[in-house]
């Protein structure tokens, strides 16, 4: 079994050990994840990973106990708050750590956490300041499993962002997700929701901040074990897009200013 010391004695006595490289920590926002946290955590590569952190969003399995096992940097919520106010901990916790990089790699293991360098890679290279893991880019959503309904919705809400974002990316409702501190420290996360809808809060507030993003893509993975939100909560997620894209859209054109899309970097300027 490996611990995040391990990984760390690892990597400190590595190739280029001597050489300075972004920090990259890796955060799990956790609720329930017991049987799949340890086989994500045991994939994750030792030579692009510097900490692991996991946020258990009070689950009601054992996860907490898994998470131990593990050795992972370890932060609980006294009671569930929701999706996206377990992300908002887990980006505090990371850049309070250090991180020069953060990836989130959800432990229901339904992305493959072996991929974590490609993720990053675009970061490292200087070339995105955020870059998503799309299953549709692969080409793989169907055939790996994604249901039809899921699929269908997924790419007609990609469709309306990308009207309303002025990009063309293959997918904005993924979970594998990296981000250069910046943006992190930049767009204003705390005022994002609580729920599944902070996902694309943040997408919208990087698009208005002016960040760029790129994409890479990544298998499809469905099965028993892993997370999925229900027909009805899909909907309503769907629902809240669409209000979040209307919102963004009155923002942009000045009908109705709204300091959650403000980054903290259009506030101010250098005078020379």
């Amino acid at each position: 079994m490996r611990s995040v010391e391990e990984m760390n004695g690892n990597l400190s006595s590595g190739p280029g050990a001597g050489a300075a490289k972004p920090k990259v920590v890796v955060v799990m926002p956790a609720y329930n994840a017991a049987r799949t946290l340890r086989m994500t955590y045991m994939e994750l590569p030792l030579d692009s990973v510097d900490m692991v952190i996991l946020v258990d969003d009070a689950s009601t399995d054992d996860t907490v106990a898994v998470a131990r096992e593990l050795n992972l940097k370890l932060f609980l919520h006294d009671r569930n708050y929701g999706y996206g106010a377990n992300q908002k901990t887990c980006y505090a916790e990371a850049l309070k750590a250090g991180a020069d990089i953060v990836v989130m790699v959800h432990p229901d293991y339904q992305y493959d956490p072996r991929l974590v360098p490609e993720v990053i890679r675009p970061i490292q290279d200087g070339l995105a300041d955020v870059v998503l893991g799309s299953r549709l880019a692969s080409g793989s959503a169907l055939s790996g499993g994604m249901p039809w309904w899921k699929y269908v919705a997924n790419r007609f809400l990609t469709w309306v962002e990308n009207t309303a974002f002025g990009l063309h990316l293959s997918e904005y409702h993924t979970g594998y997700r990296a981000y250069r501190r910046e943006v992190l420290e930049t767009v204003n996360v705390g005022l994002n929701a609580d729920k599944f809808i902070f996902d694309q809060e943040i997408m919208a507030q990087v698009v208005e901040a002016g960040f760029r993003i790129a994409e890479v893509p990544v298998p499809t993975r469905y099965f028993a074990e892993a997370s999925s939100a229900s027909f009805l909560a899909s909907s309503r997620y769907g629902l809240g897009i669409l209000w979040l894209i209307a919102r963004y859209e009155a923002h942009r054109r000045g009908w109705f200013p709204q300091r959650q899309f403000q980054s903290l970097r259009s506030r101010y300027r250098e005078l020379s």
